[in-house]
């Protein structure tokens, strides 16, 4: 069995700041406005709650900076759960990363990517749809079983094209479309009028989370980034701060050239069949081509965050399994690639079943609320080590401290709450499918690692 000193160091700055940027910019970013829209019932809330929920995950990457320099090895929260609470909780957290949380996030932008080619090929046949992102996991996978340098070159190609659309729709919308919306829209001094409440506003933060969900996986590959203890926390905090602006003007983008209105018809769970409110904002400009242009768009960025995702995730189990935690075969690395191609490639096969059932983005609403519970006792970790760990090497020490790992956590906790009260069902099942990994690590693997 190979050790993760064999794992191979592949990834530089560049590669570790596209991990960042590829995981998080998704398809949210394109869709989102929406909903939020219909939460809020104001596009200046909108914007604030962009920018709180970029606020929140900076204050998270700064937070996790200082970790990520502390324990650079693969395995990312993994490894500061088990540092800092034990087997238990570490398990916990693996388990639901490995059987829903990570192959269903893989799924999603799967079907995501065939869902946006459809709109340019337009197929006939539903299921081709499935059949194709079936595909898309397979070839992928496959991919990220070759090199990890390999991999990230792939992601860095992705990223750069997926950012260069973005910045087309940003110029495009604020110098060559109309201007109808954003005079009349945005408006600061209306936000005590508009202002709905506390739980619907943390409603549309939970919304725009989704949109900047990523930004912690780099972690889970510090074990092959050159020099991690510097270059992951630098990564995270680069990556996160692009994210936030981007995020933040393409949304007045969309105000500026759409009346509040058409954002409210734009594609949501409320309009299933509208256009998402990129495309909306993209036909301003382009006219019916934006439709294509949106459609192409998309299906890149769902492509590079489900390619990321793949890279990163797979080094959870492999961790797990390196410390006796899981199935001992997904430890073992490619004696060719050094890559840890049973985790990848099991992976695969979960996010395969996934999409065949048609069941991922249930699955991951669900562990929605539990990803945070982790996110938050991550972040206590920190001021946990800082006294268990005062003389420990720290290439990076979270700024503010403890300032920022204090807003960090209680605002995780905030968001916990009002989760438990707007999404109650969707909580507990999401505590259940974590509760339901107890017996198997206290029966087998936690009698094993013993």
């Amino acid at each position: 069995m190979n050790t993760e000193s064999k794992l191979v160091q592949g990834l530089g700055l560049k590669e570790s700041i596209a991990i960042v940027v590829g995981t998080i910019l998704g398809t949210g970013i394109f869709l989102k406005a929406a909903i939020m829209a219909h939460t809020v019932g104001s596009p200046t809330i909108v914007i604030v709650a962009w920018i709180v929920a970029g606020l929140l995950s900076l204050t998270g990457a700064l937070t996790y900076a200082e970790l990520g320099s502390l324990f650079p090895r693969a395995g990312g929260e993994y490894i500061y759960l088990k540092e800092a609470y034990g087997n238990v909780f570490s398990f916990l957290y693996g388990w639901m990363r490995f059987w829903i949380g990570s192959p269903g996030s893989i799924a999603a932008y799967a079907v995501g990517t065939a869902t946006f080619m459809n709109g340019v090929f337009r197929f006939e046949d539903p299921m081709i749809i499935t059949w194709i992102a079936v595909g898309l996991v397979i070839l992928f996978s496959c991919l990220n079983c070759l090199s990890v340098t390999f991999s990230g070159k792939i992601n860095v190609i992705i990223t750069t094209i997926k950012v260069l659309i973005i910045f087309t729709l940003i110029y495009g919308a604020f110098f060559l479309a109309s201007r109808t919306g954003f005079a009349s829209t945005i408006d600061f001094t209306t936000m005590t009028a508009d202002w709905k409440g506390w739980s619907f506003f943390g409603s549309a933060v939970l919304a725009a989370l989704w949109a900047y969900d990523g930004w912690n996986n780099l972690p889970m590959v510090a074990g092959e980034v050159k020099n991690g203890s510097r270059n992951v926390p630098l990564a995270l905090i680069i990556g996160v701060s692009f994210i936030l602006v981007i995020y933040t003007l393409i949304n007045l983008a969309y105000f500026y050239v759409l009346p509040f209105s058409d954002i409210l018809a734009a594609n949501s769970k409320i309009n299933p069949t509208a256009l998402p409110v990129a495309t909306y904002t993209a036909m301003g400009f382009l006219g019916e081509i934006g439709i294509v242009f949106l459609s192409v768009g998309m299906t890149i960025s769902a492509l590079g965050a489900m390619n990321a995702s793949i890279l990163t995730s797979a080094r959870v189990p492999y961790a797990m399994a390196k410390d006796g935690l899981f199935f001992a075969k997904l430890s073992q690395l490619s004696k060719k690639t050094n890559v840890p191609i049973y985790s990848v490639l099991i992976q695969g096969c979960i996010a395969i079943v996934l999409a065949l059932s048609g069941s991922f983005d249930q699955l991951t609403d669900y562990v929605v609320f539990s990803a945070w519970l982790f996110y938050a006792l991550c972040g206590v970790s920190v001021i946990y080590f800082r006294k268990k760990l005062p003389n420990a090497t720290r290439n990076y020490k979270v700024w503010g401290y403890p300032v920022i790992p204090f807003i960090f956590i209680s605002c995780a906790g905030l968001l916990l709450v009002n989760t438990i009260f707007t999404s109650p069902t969707e909580s507990l099942i999401g505590l259940v499918i974590i509760a339901l990994g107890w017996p198997c690590y206290h029966f087998y693997f936690g009698k094993k690692s013993t």
